[in-house]
């Protein structure tokens, strides 16, 4: 490494911890919502296999959420794997349940889990994931569903329309059943039909990659979140990069209406 990348690192560094102090000194937001898009792109763009982005991408989500607890953030919900993602490549699909099913294995063994008392949970029609996934799911679930210091969901699975429709039905279910009325169905209701009714709205949903749409991600709970858009691919996504979309957030007014 040269003179010119210690500089460059140190400068780095110090526009961080600005930026850092700058954050610490505002409203953090509660809940944020991860779209991490890019993997692919990213490993295209190195010559890379896009399996080998998918694991750079698991590394960058490591990174992320302890930048998240360090501002202060307390549920932070990432897009993993979404309905359309089971139309791509039969093996890139089945590398994505083992690398997920690996990742999950390893929150078991990390102490960050225990002593930050993390609660994980998986969110998304868990029906349609491989059986050896299924009962790693139910075990860290069961593992750390006493921790609620920082709360870690993850979305496999998952499509928000999806979600909606699934939830419809059972209260239609539960309508015909008797055991309540149309008349009863309000949004306090619907929201316990939901995959995680506990899941409170996002404030703030942060998508990279430079795409500008959320994908069909959190559609009821993100109604009225803030959104932020980064043109950086998620593996490449630095500090720095992060704590800007925080600062975004702090400098709005947040309206719920037009």
């Amino acid at each position: 490494m040269g003179i010119a990348d210690h500089i460059g690192n140190l400068t780095s560094e110090v526009y961080e911890k600005v930026l850092l102090d700058e954050v610490k000194g505002g409203t953090v937001p509660n809940h944020i919502g991860i779209i991490t898009d890019g993997n692919r792109r990213y490993a295209r763009s190195l010559g890379l296999s896009e399996n080998e982005g998918h694991v750079k991408g698991k590394q960058k989500l490591e990174e992320v959420l302890e930048w998240c607890m360090e501002v202060g953030v307390k549920i932070v919900t990432v897009y993993g794997f979404s309905t359309e993602n089971f139309q791509r490549d039969r093996k890139e699909v089945d590398f994505l349940f083992h690398l997920i099913n690996d990742a999950l294995l390893d929150l078991l063994d990390d102490q960050r889990i225990y002593k930050n008392r993390i609660r994980v949970r998986i969110i998304g029609e868990k029906s349609r994931l491989p059986a050896f996934l299924t009962d790693t799911i139910a075990l860290v679930e069961r593992t750390t569903n006493g921790f609620n210091d920082f709360k870690f969901n993850l979305a496999i699975g998952y499509g928000g329309r999806e979600e909606i429709i699934s939830a419809i039905k059972r209260m239609y279910n539960e309508i015909q059943a008797g055991k309540f009325s149309i008349d009863d169905v309000t949004e306090a209701r619907f929201r316990e039909y939901l995959y995680d009714r506990e899941l409170p709205d996002p404030d703030l949903i942060f998508r990279t990659s430079g795409e500008e749409r959320i994908s069909n991600f959190l559609l009821w709970q993100s109604a009225y979140s803030e959104l932020y858009f980064s043109d950086v691919n998620w593996p490449e996504l630095k500090k720095g990069d992060f704590l800007k979309a925080i600062l975004s957030y702090q400098k709005r007014k947040r309206r719920y209406g037009v």
